[in-house]
């Protein structure tokens, strides 16, 4: 029997038809978290035009969101920040990005011995406005 999906009330509601999480044993797979704002729906960080299109995003305020509402999620399951093991990165500009987003991570996770696994992508869009999203795997304890 497959467990139940988990959905963070404290979390910005998933885009698409799926949980912020499911536990399997002791392991805790999020889904696609992204740095939008569980209060207003809205993008930390992004700049529009007078015309309501996007012109410039704040990698560094983006991260910092990605990261407060992965603890949300992490905290509705029962889990903590300490508990990640692996997190792949998903950034639309890789070259952009990358050095102020890792600098966000280091404030983050300062000890590398104790800091999850990471693998950072470049892609070419997200679903949403978005510069980055994070998929996390994460070791619940009983």
């Amino acid at each position: 029997m497959p467990a139940a999906g988990i959905r963070a009330p404290t979390a910005p509601k998933p885009v698409g038809r799926y949980p912020h999480a499911r536990r399997v044993g002791e392991l805790l797979f999020l889904s696609g978290i992204g740095p939008r704002d569980p209060a207003t729906d809205q993008v930390p960080g992004n700049v529009h035009d007078g015309h309501g299109h996007l012109v410039a995003h704040d990698i560094a305020a983006q991260t910092h969101a990605v990261f407060a509402n992965v603890r949300a999620v992490l905290e509705a399951s029962g889990a903590r920040w300490e508990d990640l093991i692996d997190v792949t990165v998903y950034l639309t500009d890789m070259a952009g990005d990358f050095a102020g987003y890792n600098a966000v991570w280091a404030e983050h996770f300062p000890d590398i011995d104790t800091a999850p696994c990471r693998t950072t992508l470049g892609i070419a869009a997200l679903p949403t406005p978005i510069a980055i999203e994070l998929k996390c795997v994460a070791r619940l304890r009983d």
